[in-house]
C-alpha cells in the first residue's frame, strides 16, 4: 500500500470511530457542558481509539494524518457536540510537538499509545537556562490560560520566553524574542478552576502553572526555528493547523446546527403561522442559505490543505501562499459557519432557547470558537497583506 493509501486507510479507521462516538457524545452533551470538562471515561475511550493520536508521528506509534483527515474526524464529532470535539481537536494538535523532540524523548512521552497531551503555545512562561544533575535544561515558571483538555492530560505544554537571569528576553537572530514549547508531567502543573464560560463549557479550558519548574531541554523546543521530523505534515505551520482543529469544529457545529432544525421544522407550526416550519418559504430560504455557507466554506478548506499537502509530499515544504491560503481558509470557515448557526438558531425561534435544544449550545459554542486569536479577524488582515503585495512579516502565518 502506498503512504497516501495507508493515510487514506488509517484516517476512515479514525472517522469511524468517530461516528461510533457521536450518538453517545450528543446524549452526553448536558452533562459534558456541566461538568465544564470531558469526563474521563469519554477521555480514556477516545485515547484507546487512537484519536488523540491523529497528529503523531507513525515513527512513534501516531496515525500521522492527512490534514484533511483531522477535519473529518473533529467535524464529525462537533456535528454531536462541540467541547467534545475542541479537546480531541487539541489533544491531537499538541501531538505536533513530537515531530519537533529527539527521538528517544519523543518515545518517553508518546510512547505509552493512551497518553493524552493538552497545551498552549502563547509564550506566556519564562525560562531560565539552568542544569540539574548535569543535566542541561530551564527553570520554567508562567501561568497560561485556555488549558483545554488540561484536566485529561498526562503530558501539558507551555510556551515560553528564554530570559536571562536578568529577566530580558533573549533575542534570535531575527530580532524577535526566542521562545520554546516546554513538556510538563500533569503531576508537575497546578490547575486553577478559571473556566466558567457561555460556550465550549465542557473543554475544561483552565488556567495552568508551574512554578521554578526545572524542564530538561529535550523536552523544550521551538515550533519556528528547531527542524522537524521530515515528513509533510510536519512542514504545515503550527498555527495552521490549529486553525484547521478550530475551523472543524465550527463547521461541524453548523452541520449539527442544520441537522438539528431539519429535525425541528417538520413537526413545529410558528405561532401565527398555519403552516408547518417546513412549508414555510423563509425555512427554505434560510436552509438553503446555511447549506450553501457550510458546504462552499468546508469546499475551500478542503482545497487549500489538498494543494499544501501535495506541495509538502512533493517537494518538502509548503509556500508563504499556501500558508496564506490556509489561514485565510480558516477564518473563512469560522465566520461562514457562524453565519450559518444564527441562520439555524434565529429560525427555530423560541424553541431554540430551551436547554433540551442543541440549538442553543450550537449557537453559544460557535460563537465561543470565534474569539480564538488564530481565527480573528487579525488573520484576515495578514491574508490581505500578502494579497495586495505588501510587505509583512509572516513568521506568525
Amino acid at each position: 500500500m502506498t503512504a497516501t493509501g495507508t493515510k487514506q486507510a488509517g484516517g476512515a479507521a479514525l472517522l469511524a470511530a468517530a461516528e461510533g462516538f457521536a450518538e453517545e457524545i450528543a446524549a452526553r452533551a448536558g452533562e459534558i457542558e456541566a461538568n465544564r470538562f470531558l469526563p474521563q471515561d469519554l477521555a480514556q475511550r477516545f485515547a484507546e481509539a487512537g484519536l488523540y493520536r491523529l497528529c503523531v508521528p507513525e515513527a512513534y506509534g501516531g496515525f500521522e494524518a492527512h490534514p484533511g483527515e483531522l477535519v473529518k474526524v473533529v467535524e464529525r464529532l462537533a456535528r454531536a457536540d462541540g467541547s467534545a470535539a475542541w479537546c480531541v481537536f487539541i489533544g491531537a494538535t499538541s501531538g505536533l510537538v513530537a515531530g519537533f523532540l529527539e527521538p528517544s524523548e519523543a518515545k518517553h512521552v508518546f510512547g505509552d499509545p493512551l497518553t493524552i497531551t493538552a497545551g498552549v503555545f502563547a509564550p506566556r512562561g519564562k525560562a531560565v537556562h539552568a542544569s540539574e544533575g548535569g543535566v542541561e535544561g530551564y527553570r520554567v515558571s508562567g501561568r497560561w490560560q485556555w488549558g483545554s483538555g488540561s484536566r485529561n492530560a498526562s503530558w501539558i505544554s507551555g510556551g515560553c520566553m528564554i530570559v536571562g537571569e536578568d529577566g530580558k528576553p533573549e533575542m534570535a537572530a531575527e530580532g524577535v524574542p526566542q521562545n520554546r514549547m516546554t513538556m510538563f508531567r500533569a503531576e508537575d502543573v497546578t490547575l486553577h478552576d478559571t473556566w466558567d464560560v457561555s460556550g465550549l463549557c465542557g473543554t475544561g479550558s483552565t488556567d495552568f502553572e508551574v512554578k521554578d519548574l526545572f524542564v530538561p531541554a529535550s523536552r523544550a523546543v521551538s515550533l519556528i526555528s528547531d527542524k522537524p521530523i521530515a515528513r509533510p505534515l510536519y512542514c504545515f505551520p503550527t498555527f495552521g493547523l490549529l486553525g484547521i482543529g478550530i475551523a472543524a469544529v465550527a463547521l461541524g457545529l453548523a452541520r449539527g446546527a442544520i441537522d438539528t432544525l431539519v429535525d425541528l421544522a417538520g413537526g413545529k407550526t410558528p405561532q401565527g403561522s398555519s403552516k408547518p416550519l417546513a412549508l414555510r418559504a423563509k425555512a427554505h430560504l434560510d436552509v438553503s442559505q446555511a447549506d450553501a455557507l457550510t458546504r462552499s466554506a468546508r469546499a475551500f478548506l478542503m482545497e487549500t490543505i489538498e494543494a499544501a499537502w501535495e506541495a509538502a509530499v512533493r517537494d518538502g515544504e509548503i509556500t508563504v501562499a499556501h500558508r496564506r491560503d490556509i489561514r485565510l481558509a480558516t477564518t473563512h470557515a469560522v465566520q461562514s459557519a457562524v453565519r450559518a448557526v444564527d441562520l439555524m438558531y434565529t429560525l427555530g425561534g423560541g424553541s431554540s432557547v430551551y436547554r433540551s435544544s442543541p440549538l442553543q449550545r450550537q449557537f453559544r459554542d460557535v460563537h465561543v470558537a470565534t474569539q480564538h486569536m488564530m481565527v480573528s479577524d487579525a488573520t484576515l488582515e495578514l491574508t490581505g497583506r500578502l494579497l495586495l503585495g505588501v510587505p509583512t512579516n509572516t513568521a506568525m502565518l
